[in-house]
Formats: structure tokens, sequence, C-alpha cells
């Protein structure tokens, strides 16, 4: 019998995950937990293996050592339909093989809640139109898909992910094609969504200051294989974003605001071949 999941319990757990690619070590014996309620950005350079943890997270992906954990049962040992009904992967693109509606597009995700006869009830499409009506998509619902834009795309990939009604979204670059518009939108979206009980979010973003304002968490993969995991403002930090980017960061304020900005030129070159990135 697959587990019950209660308020303030943990939902996911990485134990001593080790994930490589080739020889390389992208994350090494990583060990942490992560609660209901969060939002969490996964930040770090190209090819640092943010995609891969995220598979990896969502039981795609077999890692190098270790185990992942959803609700107390290692994740590979969940049934698959209830794992489908658990947790929702988006990933980065996903090209569309033939024409459809988006209405249809998005009704997809409900696969997992269908009867044995897999035929659609009020409440799947009452879910897909609600999945719609929350990223402002209600008139695109007629539409092709294939006549969409690459941005109108994402947000239609979005909503399918959010129409499966799983608590748990692992979202991979759920904001690339985006103007910042709809960037804003999408993440305001997800920050109601999560406001429900039992709802979690991790998505990988490149924006760091989009992920300083939305995220309540950040794990931040330093592409050598190592990680930092915490509150969003400890994470995010010029020292660390420097070390792992590899360029220097300053944090510039105006009034409540914050923002990570690359350090000037004349600095970036006199602080070059140092050990101890700009604070």
């Amino acid at each position: 019998m697959m587990p019950t999941f209660d308020t303030a319990q943990a939902v996911l757990s990485a134990q001593r995950l080790t994930l490589r690619a080739g020889a390389r070590t992208l994350l090494g014996a990583f060990t942490h937990t992560f609660y209901e309620g969060e939002i969490w950005c996964v930040a770090g350079p190209n090819g640092a293996g943010k995609t891969t943890l995220l598979s990896t997270l969502a039981g795609l992906l077999q890692p190098s050592a270790g185990h992942v954990e959803l609700d107390g049962v290692r994740v590979a040992d969940w049934p698959p339909l209830a794992l489908a009904q658990r947790r929702a992967l988006m990933p980065q693109s996903a090209p569309d093989a033939f024409s459809t509606s988006v209405f249809d597009i998005v009704m997809l995700n409900r696969f997992p809640h269908l009867s044995g006869w897999g035929w659609e009830r009020a409440a799947d499409r009452e879910a897909a139109q609600a999945a719609l009506d929350l990223l402002g998509l209600a008139a695109f619902a007629a539409r092709d898909v294939l006549s969409l834009s690459g941005g109108e795309r994402q947000r239609v990939a979005l909503a399918a992910t959010l129409c499966q009604d799983a608590p748990l979204l692992l979202l991979d670059e759920p904001l690339s094609h985006l103007d910042l518009h709809h960037q804003i939108d999408c993440l305001e979206a997800l920050a109601a969504w999560t406001r429900e009980p039992r709802r979690t979010v991790m998505f990988s973003c490149h924006d760091l200051n989009l992920a300083r304002r939305f995220a309540t968490h950040a794990l931040l993969l330093d592409g050598a294989g190592g990680a930092y995991a915490g509150p969003v403002q400890d994470v995010l930090t010029p020292a660390l974003a420097s070390r792992a980017f590899g360029y220097p960061l300053i944090l510039i304020r105006d009034g409540e605001h914050e923002a990570l900005i690359p350090a000037p030129r004349a600095r970036h070159e006199s602080l070059a071949g140092q050990d101890t990135p700009a604070g």
C-alpha cells in the first residue's frame, strides 16, 4: 500500500545521491529533504546537471549511487500509475507530433486519473479548463497547437503539467521562450498554486533574480559535483553564485529590492586568477 502524506511531513528526499555524466561527477553524495509548501529553484551553469537531477528526482533516470525517496518510499518502488498521480515532470521541450487543439493537449496529462476505459469525465475537462484559466490561456483552448509560438507552446506545456493534478511539480526550464511579462505571470501562478495544501514545486531557471523573488529555497549546482541547498536568500548570494558561475557577481539594493548583477569588467579583470569570488 502506498503511503498517504500528512501536513508538514517530508515530500522528497535525496539520500547520498550521486549523478555522473561519463567520467564527470555532476553531483556527489548529495543528501537533502524537501517539504510541502516549498518552491525550489534549481540553478547552476550549463552542463551542471539540472536536467539530470530533475529527471532522477522524478524517477526517470537511475542515479550512479544513492537513491530518491518520495513520501518515504524509494521512487523506484512506486507503481507507475501512482507515481504519475503523485508527481509531474515538465521536460525542457515537448515537440508536437500531430495537429490538435490546445485543450486536447492539456487533457493528455489527465491520463493518470482516467478510468479503466480511458473516458474523460466532467472533472477532467474542468481540471484542464482551470489550468488554462490559471495561466491566462482560456482564449487558446480551440487553437491548433501547431499554430502557436514557442512561448505560447511553453505556457501550454505548463498548463498541461498543472492539469495532471500532482502535488509535486518538477519543471525543467519552464520559463524558456517566455518574455519577462509571461515569466512573471507563470511564477505568480505557481506561487498561488503552491499555497494550496500539500503542494511543492521545483523548477530550474537561469534568472537568479526571478528565483530570488519567487522561490522560497534554492539548490545551486556548482558544475563540479558540489551543491548548496537552503533558503533562497542564503544560497543565491554573490559569493556562492560567483563561485558556481565562474564570474564575479555583486548585489545591488534599491530600498527593499535587491538584484544580482555581473561585476564591472575592471573588477572582473582585477579578480582574475583569484580563488575567492566577489562577495
